[in-house]
């Protein structure tokens, strides 16, 4: 028997068992925790999760938010369409006044307008005839030379105008403290066009209509001409009554008629002149008496005598 084979031991294949927890003897305070919400509890929160606080799935509670909103949006709607109904009475009525408020200012200015012309006509009118009865031979010339009649006769057409981009560079005879050479006519450059006009001969000149007298004055507002305080826009009407060739060959090689030229090739200022065989001009819109004292004792004498007249 002893030499017999001992079998081998038989080793067993089950899976070894588990280690016990630690906390096994402590099986109540385990289930409190791994279980600290009640199943039934957990089962109405994930209800909750699902149709939300009050009760309603939350599909139903966007479409009420929705009809809500949208009630809301028709009541101010509503209201204000209610209160512009209420109130438009009261603007339009508002409105018509405003309306016949400015008609009526219109209508009183446009007859003040007539009146002021009226009288400024009858002012003119009673000059001249005073001027007539106490200007002899020489009312005629005086009449002329204040600008109190309508003068017509032969003359020069000066057209003066901006260049057409209004730019130019700067220096040369325009440059001064008060404009900059923009490529625009200047009161200063028309002062000198009336008075090379002047000077080479002219009997009488307006620009735009407007006379001018020994009394006027062209001054700039900003960028705007002023003749006797009225604007005047450019392109600016020089008629100048005088021997029309004659007084524009003479213009033209003027100093001034020279200052023009220079205008027109170095600032692009846009300048035209004809000779015309009738021209009209009219007269002043008034006449501004300062001094007037009668001359005594003759035409010569007179002047020598008292030095005064009208102006």
């Amino acid at each position: 028997m002893c030499g017999m084979s001992q079998p081998p031991p038989v080793r067993s294949t089950a899976s070894p068992r588990p280690r016990p927890r630690l906390d096994a003897s402590m099986s109540l305070l385990t289930n409190v925790m791994d279980h600290s919400l009640d199943d039934g509890y957990a089962e109405a929160a994930a209800r909750r999760g699902e149709t939300g606080r009050s009760g309603l799935p939350r599909t139903m509670r966007a479409k009420l938010g929705l009809a809500l909103g949208l009630v809301l949006v028709a009541v101010v709607i509503t209201v204000g369409a209610a209160e512009a109904r209420i109130s438009a009475p009261t603007l339009a009525k508002e409105r018509g006044e405003l309306i016949d408020r400015i008609e009526t200012g219109n209508s009183n200015a446009d007859e003040l307008a007539r009146s002021v012309d009226k009288l400024r006509g009858e002012v003119g009118e009673k000059q001249r005839q005073a001027l007539e009865k106490h200007g002899g031979a020489k009312a005629d010339l005086v009449a002329l030379l204040s600008g109190a009649n309508e003068v017509t006769g032969p003359g020069v057409k000066l057209v003066v105008d901006d260049a057409k981009g209004a730019a130019g560079g700067g220096g040369g005879p325009r440059e001064s403290a008060d404009f900059s050479d923009t490529g625009r006519v200047r009161d200063h450059d028309m002062q000198r066009v009336v008075n090379g006009l002047w000077e080479s001969g002219a009997e009488a000149v307006s620009i735009n209509g407007q006379r001018l007298t020994a009394l006027s004055a062209i001054r700039a507002a900003g960028d705007a001409i002023l003749v006797d305080n009225k604007p005047l826009a450019p392109p600016y009407t020089v008629l100048a009554v005088g021997d029309g060739q004659r007084l524009s060959t003479a213009f033209q090689n003027s100093v001034d008629g020279q200052y023009l030229h220079v205008l027109q090739q170095n600032y692009d200022i846009r300048t035209s002149i004809s000779a015309q065989d009738s021209l009209r001009l009219p007269a002043a819109p008034s006449l501004i008496v300062r001094t007037a004292e009668p001359i005594a004792g003759g035409s010569g004498k007179g002047d020598a005598d008292t030095g005064k007249g009208t102006s």
